[in-house]
C-alpha cells in the first residue's frame, strides 16, 4: 500500500482512547468489551490497571460511536459503571483487537467487586451429571463466585488472589483464553483436576469415611439428617448448620455456641420453601434472588406448617425469621443433598468474629461442631452474612457485609485529604475515603475484646492497602474507652495523623445525609441505647438540627438514671425501676409482673441507687426506655443479647390495638423535652389492671412514634427545615419506624431513613468520615 493510500485509509477511521471507572474489574468487563469491540468489528486492545479498565477501539466513526453508546448500558450483570470518558486519539491502523495483560504500576484506584452468587449457567452444570464440572463446590464464571473475600490486591488478576496456588489445567486454561466462553478471564476458573477441593473431617482431625456417599458434601448431608452439628467453610468464614426442625439439634447448637435467644439464621433449599416459612413481598424475594444473597428478615407464617419446620428455639419470641438462599455451589450441594431447611448461622462463639481459617476453626469450634466441612481455598478477608428488611418497598440494612463490601460508596463533596473512620463499638465497622469515594468495611462484630479488635486491625490494613489509602485524618468517636477511640489515638502517637472527634448521634445523622448525597441542615430524631453525649453523660433520645459539618442540640428524651451503669443495659427491670423513681415513686412498689423475678432487695437497692444519683450516671436513651417497659409488662427482665427487650416488646403489639398513651411535650423552643412520666405511669397502671401485654405495648409504640412526630415538626419549622432524618439503632422497629415515618410526611416533611448503610452504628464510621472530610474542606476554605 503506498504511503498516500495508507493514509487515506487512517484518515477515514477513528481511534478512541476510554477510560471505565467503577466495580468493572473481576465481573467479566473485559471479556465483554472484547466480544463487542468483535461485534463491531473494531481493532485495538483492553487492559485492567489501577484505576480501572482501559480501553482504546479504531474503526470506521459510526462503530466506534455505537460502540461508545453501548458500552455501559450492555455491561455484564455485575458491573457498576460509575464513569466513561472518551478521548480521539490518532488513528495508528493496528489491526486486531487484544486483550492485554495488567500493567503493575500506578496507584491502585479501582473498586473491587464483592462476591456473587451463583448464576444460573453454573447452577446448571453443577446439576448436570453429563458436565465435567458436576457436583464440583467451586463452580464459577466471570457472572458470579467470590471476589473479595479473595482479593490480596489491585489490579484484579489470578496472582492476587487466594487461587495463586492453584495453576489451571489444559482445559480450564483452554476456556480462560477463549473470547467465546463465559470463563474467559474468569480469574477464579476451576475444575476438579485442578482447583480447590473438599473434605469431611471428624474433632480429631481425620477424614471421614464416606461409606455409600458419593462425596464429601453428601456424607455431610447424611451425618445433618442425623442430627449432628456441622462447621461448613464457605466463601467468607464458617457456618454452623443443623437441622432447622430437630428441636435436639438447635437446643444443643444454642448451647454450645453459649447463644441463649438470639435467632439463627435459616437457609431453606429454594425460594418455593422460603415462601412457606415467611411472607415475602416482591421486594423481599427481589432480594433473596438477588446476586448479594442477604438474610432477608420477614414475617413468619402462622400456622403448624412453619411449627413443624422450625424447631422454636431457632428464633424464640421473635415475629420474624431471618432467611437467605444457597449463593455458594457448596451451600447448593449441601441443601439439595438434605432436602430441608437447615439453621446456618455464624461459624463463632458469641462475641466473637467468624472463624474463617482451617486451623482457627477446629480451634474455636471443636466445642460446638461434630464434623468439619473444609476446603482448600484460602479465605483473604472473612465476611460475615448481610442482614435486611423490606418496609414499605424500601430496603433497610441491619448488617451490611458479605454481597455488599467493598462496593463504594460517593462521599458528598469529596475529601481533600484521605480520611480513616474507626467506628464505634457494637456493630464494629470502618471506613476509608479518598476523593470522592467512601468504603465502608465489613460487619467486624462488638469490639469488646482482643479478637475483635484484631479483626478491625486487620479489616483496615487490608482496606488501606487494597485502595491505596494512607489516611491523614483519622475520625472517632467521643468515647474514651472504646477500643475504637483508643485504636484511633494510638494511630495519632505514631505520628502523620490528624485526630478528629465526633459526637456519635451526629455521626448517625451525618451518614444519613451523606448517603442521599444532601449535606442540610436538616433535623435529625437520633434515637439508640447509648452514645457519649457532649457533656459527658449518656445520650440516646436526641433530636439535632444540623448539617454533615455540625449541629445543636434542640431536643432530647427527659433524662433519667442508669442504675448500675451498664448493668442496667443487661438488666432492663433496672430502667424500669429507675423511671417508675423519676414518675414520683420513691421507693416504687415491685411490680406485680416481676415479682418472682427479681428479689425484691435488690429492687429497693436499685430504687435507692435511682433516687440519690449513686453509681447511677443520666441518660437519655430511648432504647433504655423501651427496655422498661418491656420490663413493666414482664416481658423481659433481663436480656442475652443487644436490642432483645425491645425485639420482644414490639413482637407482642397487638396489630388491632387502636389506643394510645399520652406521652408530654416539654422544655421550650431551645429545647425540647419528650417526656414519658405520664406514659409509665399508665403502663404501669394497666399491667395492674390485667389489660393485655399486646394492647400495652401498641399503646406504647403509638405513643412514641406521636409525641417524635409533633417534636419534630414542631423543632423543624422553628429551625427553618422540611427534611428530618429517622436513625439510630432503636428505628430498627419496625412499627416505630413506620408509624414515626408515616406522621411526619402527613405533616409535609420530607423523611430521611438510612438505606445503602444500617440505621445502626454500623453507619456509624461512615459519618465520622463525612464530618471530618466537610470540616477539612471547611478549614481549607
Amino acid at each position: 500500500m503506498t504511503a498516500v493510500r495508507a493514509d487515506a485509509v487512517l484518515a477515514s477511521r477513528r481511534r478512541a482512547q476510554v477510560r471505565v471507572e467503577g466495580t468493572v474489574q473481576g465481573v467479566g468487563f473485559r471479556p465483554y468489551v472484547y466480544r463487542l469491540a468483535g461485534e463491531l468489528g473494531l481493532d485495538g486492545f483492553v487492559l485492567n490497571d489501577a484505576l480501572g479498565v482501559l480501553i482504546e477501539v479504531e474503526g470506521a466513526p459510526d462503530p466506534v460511536t455505537r460502540f461508545l453508546a453501548r458500552l455501559a448500558h450492555e455491561a455484564p450483570p455485575l458491573a457498576r459503571v460509575e464513569r466513561v470518558a472518551a478521548q480521539d486519539r490518532e488513528p495508528t491502523g493496528a489491526t486486531g483487537f487484544t486483550i492485554r495483560e495488567s500493567p503493575r504500576e500506578g496507584v491502585p484506584d479501582a473498586p473491587v467487586a464483592p462476591d456473587s452468587a451463583t448464576c444460573a449457567d453454573c447452577l446448571a452444570e453443577l446439576t448436570d451429571p453429563d458436565d465435567r464440572r458436576f457436583r464440583y463446590p467451586f463452580t464459577n464464571c466471570t457472572n458470579c463466585g467470590p471476589r473479595f473475600t479473595i482479593v490480596r490486591g489491585i489490579p484484579y488478576d489470578r496472582p492476587f488472589t487466594t487461587m495463586a496456588g492453584f495453576l489451571m489445567c489444559e482445559r480450564c486454561q483452554a476456556e480462560y483464553d477463549d473470547p467465546g466462553d463465559r470463563r474467559f478471564h474468569a480469574q477464579p476458573n476451576a475444575c476438579p483436576d485442578c482447583g480447590p477441593s473438599v473434605s469431611l473431617i471428624d474433632l480429631h482431625g481425620d477424614e471421614v469415611a464416606l461409606g455409600d456417599a458419593r462425596d464429601a458434601v453428601a456424607a455431610a448431608a447424611a451425618a445433618l439428617l442425623a442430627g449432628r452439628i456441622l462447621a461448613l467453610k464457605g466463601i467468607g468464614g464458617f457456618h454452623l448448620a443443623c437441622r432447622a426442625d430437630d428441636d435436639d439439634a438447635v437446643a444443643l447448637l444454642r448451647s454450645r455456641k453459649h447463644r441463649e435467644d438470639k435467632p439463627f439464621a435459616l437457609m431453606p433449599p429454594d425460594l418455593e420453601t422460603a415462601r412457606t416459612l415467611v411472607s415475602l413481598g416482591p421486594e423481599a424475594e427481589g432480594c433473596l434472588l438477588g446476586p448479594e444473597r442477604p438474610i432477608v428478615l420477614a414475617p413468619r407464617r402462622p400456622g403448624a406448617a412453619v411449627a413443624q419446620a422450625v424447631a422454636q428455639a431457632v428464633a424464640p419470641g421473635s415475629p420474624e425469621l431471618g432467611v437467605m438462599l444457597p449463593y455458594s455451589p457448596l451451600h447448593h450441594l449441601l441443601l439439595a443433598d438434605t432436602g430441608t431447611t437447615l439453621v446456618m448461622t455464624s461459624g463463632n462463639v458469641s462475641d466473637e468474629p467468624i472463624a474463617y481459617g482451617d486451623d482457627d476453626a477446629r480451634a474455636r469450634l471443636a466445642g460446638i461442631a461434630d464434623l468439619f466441612l473444609l476446603h482448600d481455598r484460602p479465605i483473604q478477608t472473612r465476611t460475615d452474612d448481610s442482614v435486611l428488611r423490606v418496609l414499605d418497598g424500601q430496603t433497610t440494612f441491619l448488617r451490611r457485609s458479605r454481597g455488599y463490601v467493598p462496593a463504594s460508596i460517593p462521599l458528598p463533596g469529596g475529601t481533600p485529604r484521605a480520611v480513616l473512620g474507626c467506628g464505634a463499638e457494637l456493630k464494629s465497622t470502618f471506613c476509608v475515603a479518598k476523593g470522592s469515594r467512601a468504603w465502608v468495611g465489613h460487619h467486624i462484630g462488638d469490639l469488646k475484646n482482643y479478637e475483635t479488635l484484631r479483626s478491625f486491625q486487620v479489616g483496615v490494613a487490608h482496606f488501606e492497602r487494597l485502595f491505596a489509602v494512607a489516611p491523614e485524618v483519622v475520625a472517632h468517636d467521643l468515647h474514651p474507652e472504646y477500643l475504637s477511640t483508643k485504636y484511633a489515638i494510638e494511630r495519632s502517637e505514631r505520628g502523620g495523623v490528624e485526630l478528629v472527634g465526633v459526637q456519635h448521634h451526629h455521626a448517625h445523622l451525618a451518614a444519613c445525609l451523606a448517603e442521599h448525597g444532601e449535606t442540610g441542615p436538616a433535623l435529625g430524631a437520633i434515637f439508640d441505647g447509648t452514645g457519649y453525649g457532649e457533656d459527658g453523660t449518656v445520650w440516646g433520645g436526641e433530636l439535632l438540627f444540623g448539617d454533615i459539618a455540625g449541629f445543636e442540640r434542640v431536643g432530647m428524651l427527659l433524662p433519667v438514671r442508669l442504675p448500675g451503669g451498664e448493668r442496667a443495659i443487661r438488666q432492663p427491670w433496672r430502667m424500669a425501676c429507675a423511671w417508675l423513681v423519676a414518675a414520683g415513686d420513691a421507693p416504687p412498689p415491685l411490680p406485680r409482673a416481676l415479682e418472682g423475678r427479681v428479689p425484691g432487695r435488690a429492687w429497693e437497692q436499685v430504687g435507692e441507687l435511682a433516687r440519690t444519683g449513686v453509681a447511677s450516671p443520666l441518660t437519655t436513651s430511648m432504647g433504655r426506655l423501651f427496655d422498661a417497659v418491656a420490663a413493666l409488662c414482664g416481658l423481659r427482665p433481663e436480656v442475652n443479647y443487644e436490642g432483645q427487650a425491645a425485639i420482644e416488646l414490639e413482637a407482642a403489639c397487638d396489630p388491632g390495638e387502636q389506643g394510645r398513651y399520652p406521652l408530654a411535650l416539654a422544655g421550650s423552643s431551645e429545647l425540647l423535652v419528650l417526656d414519658p412520666r405520664e406514659t409509665i405511669e399508665a403502663v404501669r397502671a394497666d399491667i395492674a389492671a390485667g389489660v393485655p401485654v399486646g394492647a400495652v405495648a401498641s399503646r406504647f409504640h403509638a405513643a412514641v412514634a406521636a409525641a417524635t412526630v409533633a417534636a419534630c415538626a414542631s423543632a423543624a419549622s422553628e429551625h427553618g427545615t422540611e427534611v428530618v432524618v429517622l436513625s439510630g439503632g432503636v428505628f430498627q422497629n419496625r412499627r416505630l419506624l413506620t408509624e414515626t415515618a408515616a406522621g411526619l410526611r402527613a405533616t409535609g416533611l420530607r423523611v430521611l431513613i438510612p438505606e445503602r448503610l444500617p440505621c445502626n452504628d454500623g453507619g456509624i464510621a461512615y459519618g465520622q468520615v463525612a464530618v471530618a472530610a466537610r470540616r477539612i474542606a471547611d478549614a481549607a476554605n
